[in-house]
């Protein structure tokens, strides 16, 4: 599913075209995606003008005069800029024309997706409890440490839980994991406040260097262009299960955690 970097690529893409921009009509094809599209969405926005385009965790914000609308791409949506005689397809649920011409389309075939309203973003159920961004001064190796105190979670689940820090996905934690050398297996509260520092800039080095790639490309992704991310290409250890460690040759190994697959170096990371 889309992670923080490939939902910042898409961010990152759409802005230029939306900001700025009066929305001239929406039109919903199929409002049956996670949570039923708010029936009166189309009048909250018709006519308004879109002042900014954000991100909080894997959510986007269409930032409008008197209210936000919270976009999350689920399993396997995408939002693309298209020109409006471009047909529709099967699972292109919601397009919001602009004044400028072009068209938001939202494509999701698993519709898993949601389209939602809030006066206050920041304020809404989904939004309110969310931790730190990773890549913000929040997010810090004493944080870390201190909120780890006690855990006896395993370190992979705990740098994955949205209420420590937003948008750490498995394929990330897997990486950042590496780099940091720690076991995803250790307990969170048996990890010390340097290896968490180390932890912390693993993790933004990660992110970042997959932002910069357009995200990690795995099954559905596409970002903004309909273009794939490329981040895949250098993954370190997720999905190399049997391959050589990178660093010591060593036959990297796959387990199960939270259901989630988790690849380390038995030999690396301690």
């Amino acid at each position: 599913m889309p992670e923080l970097p490939e939902v910042e690529t898409t961010r990152r893409g759409i802005a230029p075209f939306c900001e700025g921009q009066a929305i001239h009509r929406i039109k919903i094809r199929n409002g049956r995606l996670r949570w039923p599209v708010p029936g009166d969405l189309a009048a909250r926005m018709e006519g308004e003008t879109i002042r900014s385009v954000e991100r909080r965790a894997k959510y986007l914000f269409l930032n409008l005069d008197h209210g936000t609308a919270i976009v999350h791409l689920g399993m396997s949506g995408s939002l693309r800029i298209i020109t409006g005689d471009t047909p529709a397809g099967k699972h292109d649920h919601i397009d919001l024309v602009l004044e400028s011409g072009v068209t938001l389309r939202f494509n999701d075939p698993r519709r898993f997706g949601c389209w939602l309203w809030a006066d206050s973003a920041s304020a809404h159920p989904l939004i309110a409890s969310l931790g730190p961004e990773p890549l913000s001064p929040e997010f810090n190796g004493r944080m870390l440490f201190q909120r780890s105190r006690s855990r006896n979670t395993p370190v992979k689940s705990f740098i994955m839980d949205s209420h420590v820090v937003v948008g750490v996905g498995n394929i990330y934690a897997n990486e950042a994991l590496f780099k940091a050398g720690i076991h995803p297996g250790r307990k969170a509260g048996r990890i010390s406040l340097d290896r968490y520092r180390c932890l912390v800039e693993a993790i933004r080095e990660t992110l970042s260097a997959a932002i910069l790639m357009g995200g990690t490309t795995l099954r559905d992704f596409v970002n903004s262009d309909g273009k794939p991310g490329y981040f895949a290409q250098s993954l370190l250890v997720y999905g190399r299960a049997g391959e050589p460690c990178p660093e010591c040759g060593t036959a990297l190994k796959e387990i199960r955690m939270g259901g989630r697959s988790t690849v380390y170096c038995t030999r690396c990371q301690r």
